[in-house]
């Protein structure tokens, strides 16, 4: 689970609360998608801290919580049966009709 926040002073606040209350935390810039500029990157704060201690400390320095997606299980894949196509045109309107030959 990881911080966002748009002020570096913010952000290293927080990395040393999590420190200084025994969890792991690392500093980052992300980058967002469509932004450019390297200065207008947010930092980002990696920690193994519970959701609700950092949700505290993102609430009370203006940033917001971003939840990482599980990732998938490395099961074995998906296969399904091949599919049984028809071997020729259905006739729906006429059935009694023959082929013209």
């Amino acid at each position: 689970m990881r911080g966002i926040f748009f002020d570096e002073d913010d952000a290293r606040a927080v990395v040393a609360r999590l420190l200084s209350d025994g969890f792991t935390a690392e500093l980052d810039r992300d980058r967002l998608a469509g932004e450019d500029d390297d200065e207008d990157h947010p930092w980002s704060v990696r920690t193994d801290a519970p959701e609700f201690a950092l949700e505290m400390l993102v609430d009370a320095h203006d940033g917001w919580l971003d939840m990482e997606e599980p990732e998938a299980s490395a099961g074995p894949p998906l296969v399904l049966p091949p599919l049984r196509l028809p071997e020729a045109p259905i006739r729906i309107k006429r059935p009694d009709a023959q082929d013209p030959q």
